[in-house]
């Protein structure tokens, strides 16, 4: 009987679950067969479940026997007492109390069994449809990604580089750096901010945890939503007493063990891109400021650059281009002292850029192997804030950078692979 009613829940909810599931609930029902004969005896001549099920007429039979042929399981066989005495009911009749009742609980359990893994696969396969209409949206352009952002910050041309390279379009509004109207809807005052809107808005804040969340959010079957909740901000106070925002999970990605095997072949790839995307954030970026504001002749050019791309009005761009100039050269000079660097702050940038080449490898074309990794768009994406500036021309010619930036620039601007 707990066969029975599995055999008939397999073909009913073969209408609505994938064709795997009706092994899962033949499988149920077999091991309640399995346990409903023992302890059961009876005799007579066999009818056997095929011939049962053809009285119940043909679209239920036809039901039935689809779901037994996409099934391993046999329907019955003719050997099992049990149902060799079915049609004379001799087994039921032969059979003690003490077995129907466990027939009877086999008949639940089993039923219910089947039922509820029919309906988590079911909502298994719900969400991650959904998830892949998402990313799907992301990919199309109707998941509605918005960038607030300064061109020439480092910090946003990662975020950048990774949406460029990701292949997921955006709308980038640049924002003005004096009255910052444009991010006046969001308390947390800096750029990159990036607006993720499919219905409702999320809004995700600093370049590393934005790239780290969207990136997530590629690779797993989980909801953006449930993503950003992986990152919760702190509150610390920094080596001035500064009160300042925290992510310190911000380098990881959110996925389990099979998404990461597929993301990285070692555990030393994951560990080697965390440590140069922190390496980025924290010791190339601050090699730019005192590298494009070295002279006062340098802090012009860049001003004249920063201006010539950002959100300026006329007045604010004359004031910024010449009082921005010789404010930034003197700010250079300061954080070349706060930060150790040598009289001459080409020598750092040479030695980072080398390291940077140094950790790549001569064996591979990126960081991430033959495809850019997280490391190889962060490192690529500071580095481009520089373009068309002294500095970034002297970076070129004085390091062995150029192949693996040209390699990049091509990278990050053609079809991406599928990983």
């Amino acid at each position: 009987a707990a066969y029975r009613a599995g055999v008939i829940g397999a073909g009913s909810w073969r209408l609505v679950v994938p064709q795997r599931m009706t092994g899962v609930v033949m499988g149920a029902a077999g091991t309640g067969r399995c346990l409903s004969f023992l302890g059961v005896s009876g005799g007579g001549s066999g009818l056997g479940v095929r011939a049962y099920m053809s009285q119940l007429g043909a679209p239920a039979s036809h039901l039935v026997h689809r779901a037994a042929e996409r099934s391993s399981l046999p329907l019955a066989k003719a050997t099992y007492p049990a149902v060799r005495g079915y049609r004379t009911g001799g087994w039921w009749r032969e059979s003690d109390r003490s077995s129907r009742k466990v027939l009877g609980l086999v008949f639940v359990l089993g039923g219910s069994l089947g039922v509820f893994q029919a309906l988590k696969s079911s909502l298994g396969e719900q969400r991650a449809e959904e998830k892949q209409q998402q990313q799907q949206q992301a990919e199309d352009g109707s998941f509605r990604l918005t960038l607030y952002q300064y061109k020439t910050c480092p910090f946003c041309s990662k975020v950048r580089a990774f949406l460029d390279y990701y292949r997921l379009p955006h709308e980038i509004v640049e924002v003005n750096p004096v009255m910052r109207g444009e991010i006046k809807f969001s308390s947390y005052r800096k750029v990159p901010i990036l607006i993720a809107d499919s219905g409702s808005s999320l809004q995700l804040n600093d370049s590393s945890v934005i790239i780290s969340v969207m990136k997530s959010f590629l690779t797993s079957n989980k909801s953006l939503e449930e993503i950003l909740s992986y990152y919760p901000s702190m509150k610390a106070v920094n080596d001035k007493g500064k009160e300042v925002v925290e992510y310190n999970n911000k380098y990881w990605l959110m996925l389990d063990e099979r998404e990461t095997e597929r993301i990285y072949p070692t555990k030393e790839s994951r560990v080697e891109e965390m440590k140069w995307r922190r390496w980025a954030d924290d010791w190339l970026v601050h090699l730019i400021s005192p590298n494009v504001y070295r002279t006062p002749h340098e802090a012009l050019a860049s001003f004249d650059y920063i201006v010539r791309e950002g959100n300026f009005g006329t007045v604010e761009g004359l004031f910024a281009k010449y009082v921005g100039a010789v404010a930034m050269f003197i700010i250079g000079k300061r954080l070349k002292s706060r930060h150790h660097l040598q009289d001459n702050v080409r020598q750092d940038l040479y030695s980072a850029a080398n390291d940077w080449v140094a950790a790549v490898g001569k064996h591979r074309k990126f960081m991430g192997g033959s495809q850019p990794n997280l490391a190889d768009l962060a490192v690529y994406g500071v580095l481009r804030v520089m373009e068309g500036l002294e500095s970034f021309n002297d970076m070129m010619n004085n390091t062995k950078i150029k192949p693996w930036y040209e390699r990049m620039a091509t990278a990050v601007y053609s079809p991406v692979d599928s990983q």
